[in-house]
C-alpha cells in the first residue's frame, strides 16, 4: 500500500502544530541522607518513609543504622508541559518562604533573553549571582541554596532578590529562617559553588513534593514519638536531618516478684437475688472471648441453720468451682439468738456466744464440703463496723482478737477478717500482733467504700494475704466503667492479692440482668481473663506522661508477662515499653473502650521485649507475651 505524500506533511504539519501543547516527563534518582536524633542521642532501626504527594503509593523507605544515619534512594520526575505563552515579564515570589534551607525563583519571559539572579541582604550589599544565560519564552525558574557567591552559609534573616532580564528588572523580598521549625534540617549535598552558577538554556529543575514520616520499627531505640513532616521538597542529592522527640517508656522488670495473684469475682447473694443460671456461671467463670475469666465466687453465709437455706447455695458455687474459681462465703449476722439484741439486726456478739457461732459457721462449711463445694474461706462477718438497716452485727477489735485467739480453728477453715466497709486497719491490727490469734487468720479481707484502698504492710509481714472483696458504684457510664478498671489497678498496685466485686449479675455489675456481660465486666475481664491465679506482680516503673497507668504481671510457670494499662485520656497515646531481660518476639493486644469489648487487636511484634503501642483514647489495655 502506498502512502499519499499530502497525508505525511499534514501529519509533519499537525505534529509541528501541537508540539507546544506536549509534555515531556524526565525522571532521576536522587540519594537522600540523613540522621535521626532524638534530645542529641542517635535513633537506631526507626523506620524513614518519603511518600510521594503525587503519588502516595510511590514510597521509599530505610531503616536508621546505629548512628541514627539512614539512606534512600528515591525517583523524582519533573513533567514540563509547555504552558500558554506568557503575555509579561513576571517575577514570582519564591517557594518555599521563609526558608530554611533552599528556596526556588520562578519567573515567566515574554521574550528570549539573558538571564541573572542577584541575592540582596537587607544593607543592599551583593551576597549572590546567579547567572542563568540565554533563556526562552516561557516560565523558568532557578535554586538558592542559601549560601553566597563563596559557598559559605549566610546568616538568617531578610533578603531581596532581583531578576535581570534584558532591559528589565523586577525585585521581591525573601526570609532565610536558619533554625526552621527545629524538626527538619534540609541542605543540598554537594560541593562548594563557583563565584558563579550557570543553568544552560531551558534547564528545568528536577523536583518533588513528599510526606516524610519516622516511626518506630521492630528494634527501635531509643523509642520515639512518630513524626510526619509534610512537604519536603526533595530537587536532588538532598540531606535531610530530624530531631524527633522521645516516646515515654514504661520498664517492666520480671525479676522483681511482687503480691501472689489469687484472682478477681464478685458475689452472688442468695436469697436476696435470684440465683444464677447456668449460662450466666459459664460467661462468668469462663475465660474465653466473651467471658469474664473470674476465679473467685462470694456467698452469703445463712443466719439459720435451715438445711433448705444452706441447699440453695450449692449449684451456683458447684459450677464455678468445675470452671476453676475458688469460692468463699461471708455471714451478714450471727443467729440471732447469739446476739446481745436477738435481732438479725445491729447488736453484737455475746462473748459467752463465740463457740455456738463457731459451731455455727463450721456447719455451713461442712455441709458445703459435703455437698462436694468445698469453701476456700470463712469470714467472720461482713462490715462489722457498718450501720445499716439490713442483717447486720458490730464487732470491735478486742472482739476479733477474742474469737480469732480461742475459736476461730474450731471453723475448720481458712478465716477471713474483718471485712470492714472501709477497710480499717485498726480492727485488725491487734489480732495480727497477737502471735497466736494471727495463726488462726489466712486472709485479711476489706470493702473500700469511702476509703481504706491502700497497703497494708502489717498484714503481708505477718504472711496474710490481702483482699478487697466488695465495693460497687451505681454509674455505669463509661467514664464510671473506667474507673473500676483503674479501681482494680490501685488495688493491685496496694499489694491485694484479690479483688471482689458485689452483685455478679445487675445492671450496674460485671452480668447484666439481661444476662449479657456489660461495659463493666469487658474492663474487668481485662484483668481476669489474662491474669489468672499463681501470676504474681512484678514491678514496672511510673511512665512519665499524664493519664496512662500501668501494671504488670508474670506467670512463674510459663515466664509469660502481662501488661495491662489504662488510658484515661480523650485521645489516643503513644507508649512504649521495655522488658528487661526480656525475650518476647511478639504481644497479643486485647482492648476495652467505648467501642471495643475485650476485642483482639493486631499482634505487636517485640524486640528483646521491647515494643510501642498506640493506645486508644478512653480505654484499657492488656497486652500478653507470646
Amino acid at each position: 500500500m502506498k502512502t499519499n505524500p499530502l497525508h505525511k506533511i499534514l501529519s509533519l504539519s499537525l505534529c509541528i502544530a501541537l508540539m507546544p501543547l506536549c509534555s515531556q516527563v524526565v525522571a532521576q534518582t536522587a540519594t537522600v541522607t540523613g540522621t535521626v536524633t532524638a534530645s542529641t542521642t542517635p535513633v537506631r532501626n526507626a523506620s524513614v518513609t518519603f511518600e510521594d504527594n503525587n503519588s502516595p503509593s510511590n514510597s521509599y523507605s530505610s531503616l536508621t543504622d546505629s548512628s541514627g544515619r539512614y539512606r534512600v534512594q528515591i525517583l523524582l520526575t519533573s513533567v514540563s508541559p509547555a504552558p500558554s505563552l506568557p503575555t509579561a515579564f513576571k517575577l514570582e515570589q519564591n517557594y518555599p518562604n521563609p526558608f530554611s534551607s533552599s528556596t526556588v525563583v520562578l519567573y515567566k519571559l515574554t521574550t528570549q533573553s539573558d538571564i541573572q539572579v542577584t541575592i540582596f541582604d537587607i544593607l543592599g550589599r551583593v551576597v549572590r549571582r546567579i547567572t542563568a544565560g540565554a533563556q526562552s519564552v516561557g516560565a523558568h525558574s532557578v535554586l538558592w541554596d542559601g549560601s553566597n557567591n563563596f559557598g559559605q552559609r549566610v546568616a538568617s534573616g531578610i533578603y531581596f532578590y532581583t531578576l535581570h532580564a534584558g532591559g528589565e528588572s523586577r525585585t521581591k523580598r525573601m526570609v532565610l529562617s536558619g533554625g526552621g521549625n527545629g524538626v527538619l534540617s534540609l541542605a543540598q549535598d554537594r560541593l562548594p559553588p563557583p563565584a558563579e552558577t550557570s543553568y544552560g538554556p531551558n534547564q528545568r529543575l528536577m523536583g518533588g513534593v513528599f510526606t516524610l514520616r519516622i516511626v518506630n520499627a521492630v528494634g527501635t531505640s531509643p523509642f520515639i514519638v512518630s513524626t510526619q513532616i509534610d512537604n519536603v521538597t526533595i530537587q536532588g542529592d538532598t540531606t535531610v536531618d530530624c530531631s524527633v522527640t522521645l516516646l515515654p517508656v514504661g520498664a517492666v522488670y520480671p525479676d522483681s516478684i511482687q503480691q501472689f495473684i489469687r484472682g478477681f469475682g464478685a458475689a452472688n447473694i442468695l436469697p436476696w437475688r435470684p440465683d444464677m443460671t447456668a449460662n450466666q456461671v459459664q460467661t462468668a467463670f469462663g475465660a474465653g472471648q466473651g467471658q469474664l475469666g473470674f476465679t473467685i465466687l462470694r456467698l452469703r453465709v445463712p443466719y439459720t441453720d435451715d438445711v433448705n437455706d444452706f441447699s440453695a447455695q450449692v449449684p451456683t458455687a458447684a459450677l464455678a468451682q468445675s470452671l476453676g474459681a475458688i469460692v468463699f462465703a461471708s455471714p451478714w449476722t450471727p443467729p440471732p439468738a447469739l446476739k446481745t439484741n436477738n435481732n438479725i439486726v445491729a447488736g453484737s456478739l455475746i462473748d459467752s456466744s463465740y463457740a455456738a457461732y463457731a459451731a455455727h459457721l463450721k456447719g455451713f462449711a461442712d455441709y458445703m464440703a459435703n455437698s462436694g463445694v468445698p469453701l476456700y474461706a470463712v469470714s467472720l462477718q461482713n462490715e462489722p463496723d457498718a450501720t445499716v438497716t439490713y442483717e447486720s452485727c458490730s464487732w470491735n477489735a478486742t472482739q476479733f482478737l477474742n474469737f480469732t485467739k480461742n475459736n476461730a480453728a474450731a471453723i475448720g477453715t481458712r478465716v477471713m477478717m474483718p471485712e470492714s466497709q472501709n477497710f480499717v486497719h485498726g480492727l485488725s491490727d491487734s489480732t495480727l500482733n497477737d502471735s497466736s490469734a494471727a495463726s488462726h487468720v489466712s486472709i485479711i479481707g476489706g470493702h473500700i467504700y469511702g476509703g481504706g484502698l491502700g497497703p497494708y504492710p502489717l498484714a503481708v509481714s505477718k504472711g496474710k494475704e490481702v483482699w478487697m472483696t466488695e465495693h460497687l458504684v451505681l454509674d455505669t457510664t463509661w467514664a464510671g466503667v473506667l474507673g473500676t478498671g483503674m479501681e482494680i489497678h490501685n488495688c493491685m498496685n496496694a499489694g491485694m492479692n484479690a479483688y471482689v466485686w458485689w452483685y455478679l449479675v445487675r445492671y450496674y455489675g460485671p452480668i447484666g440482668d439481661d444476662g449479657n456481660v456489660t461495659k463493666r465486666g469487658f474492663a474487668m475481664s481485662q484483668f481476669a481473663r489474662f491474669v489468672r491465679p499463681g501470676y504474681h506482680r512484678i514491678a514496672c516503673s511510673a511512665v512519665p506522661q499524664r493519664n496512662v497507668y500501668v501494671s504488670s504481671y508474670k506467670d512463674p510457670a510459663s515466664s509469660r508477662v502481662v501488661i495491662i494499662v489504662l488510658n484515661t485520656a480523650g485521645s489516643a497515646i503513644q507508649q512504649g515499653f521495655a522488658v528487661t531481660h526480656g525475650t518476647m518476639s511478639a504481644f497479643s493486644r486485647y482492648t476495652t473502650s467505648v467501642a471495643k469489648n475485650c476485642d483482639r487487636g493486631t499482634d505487636i511484634p517485640a524486640a528483646n521485649g521491647g515494643f510501642t503501642a498506640t493506645l486508644d483514647p478512653s480505654s484499657v489495655t492488656t497486652f500478653v507475651s507470646q
